[in-house]
């Protein structure tokens, strides 16, 4: 087979921690709680990760950064995404594109948008998109509890 789908998933609920940052897409986003997580909690960069894991055959993130490892306790989820890149084209696959969905009440990610995905692109050396949505006060992330991000990547065969 010459290209591969991959599905990827994450979610992660609004941090009590005051300190801690909100991350999406390596773009960090003054004014809002960060999201609770064993590395940044990038939720953005971790459904990236795993639709560019899945295809490949690899280990999903949790596998090869787990949160039992103090090495990863506040990691760049950036920097995990340029590895599982590496991986990717270590097993002789070339991303073609990734498009991703964040689901969150707030913030608004808009104005964010932009540096969002020029981030993914330049990490991943494809084409990404990336589209907001708001959950409409339906379930968990309707009620601002936290953020749930879905990414689909397609793979080429080099």
């Amino acid at each position: 087979m010459t290209v591969r789908v991959g599905l990827g998933y994450d979610v992660h609920p609004f941090s009590t921690d005051a300190a801690r940052s909100l991350v999406l897409g390596g773009v960090r986003i003054d004014g809002h709680p960060g999201l609770d997580g064993h590395s940044d909690a990038d939720a953005v960069a971790h459904a990236v990760a795993d639709a560019l894991l899945g295809p490949v055959g690899l280990p999903d993130l949790g596998s090869l950064f787990p949160a039992t490892d103090e090495r990863h306790r506040d990691a760049s989820s950036m920097a995990m995404l340029a590895d599982v890149v590496a991986r990717v084209r270590a097993e002789g696959w070339t991303v073609a594109n990734v498009d991703v969905v964040v689901n969150a009440e707030v913030p608004r990610l808009a104005p964010h948008l932009d540096a969002i995905t020029a981030g993914l692109r330049e990490v991943v050396g494809a084409h990404v998109s990336v589209k907001p949505k708001r959950g409409e006060g339906i379930g968990t992330v309707g009620r601002g509890e936290g953020i749930a991000v879905w990414a689909v990547a397609l793979l080429e065969r080099d």
